[in-house]
């Protein structure tokens, strides 16, 4: 699967488009890694615990991206773009979407 955050692929040619198709989780926040991170806002840092967390997450809504175009026939995914929203308190979705695609 060819996945691009660009609207074409170079050296590719798009022979069809199957629409947009999208991946997501829900993740909450870990009683450890917010102590952590409380420690870290005193003294600066990066908050490795939520960037490991967020890179799960982005690897977690990709990978569900990737098995709606495949589920659809595409071996490719155009326009990627990654959205977060909050939807409780400790808790937030990060959302992938694109295009899915046929390339020669």
């Amino acid at each position: 699967m060819i996945i691009s955050n660009t609207e074409s692929i170079p050296g590719h040619t798009i022979t069809r488009f199957y629409g947009v198709v999208s991946g997501s989780t829900v993740r909450a926040k870990h009683i450890g890694r917010d102590i952590m991170a409380s420690l870290k806002n005193l003294v600066g840092g990066e908050l490795k615990g939520y960037t490991e967390l967020l890179q799960e997450s982005r690897q977690d809504a990709m990978a569900r991206m990737v098995a709606e175009a495949e589920s659809l026939g595409a071996n490719a995914i155009v326009n990627v773009r990654f959205s977060t929203s909050s939807v409780a308190q400790g808790a937030a979705e990060l959302f992938a979407y694109g295009t899915a695609v046929s390339v020669d």
